[in-house]
């Protein structure tokens, strides 16, 4: 394969590629076209006035498939329920503190004098 060959061939795949490009970018303008944005104007201007919404407007857009049917939790969803354990009012296994007064000793300031 000569350099000129090897420079048309590299010019015939950038023109494919720019084609199917431009295709791709012309299909996705068109579907966006009939698309409105989601919230609407409307909807958060009632949302600042404190409305809550649960149905939105529609926005043309195709329905998500990889979303769950309404009502339905997301399969990947997993509710886990926990209960406590019986346990003592005191734990056995560590010791506490005791409300006695640490003895008086060389760290005792309260009667100290200060020179």
């Amino acid at each position: 394969m000569t350099d000129t060959d090897k420079v048309e061939a590299t010019k015939k795949r950038l023109a494919d590629e720019k084609a199917a490009r431009e295709k791709k970018q012309a299909e996705q303008r068109e579907a966006m076209a009939n698309a409105k944005p989601t919230p609407t104007q409307e909807e958060n201007d009632l949302a600042a006035e404190g409305e809550h919404l649960d149905e939105h407007e529609p926005d043309g857009s195709p329905p998500d498939p990889n979303a769950p049917p309404p009502g339905q939790p997301s399969p990947h969803h997993q509710t886990r329920v926990t209960k406590p354990s019986p346990q003592p009012a005191q734990r056995g296994d560590y010791s506490t503190r005791t409300a006695a007064p640490a003895p008086a000793g060389k760290h005792d300031t309260a009667g100290a004098k200060h020179e």
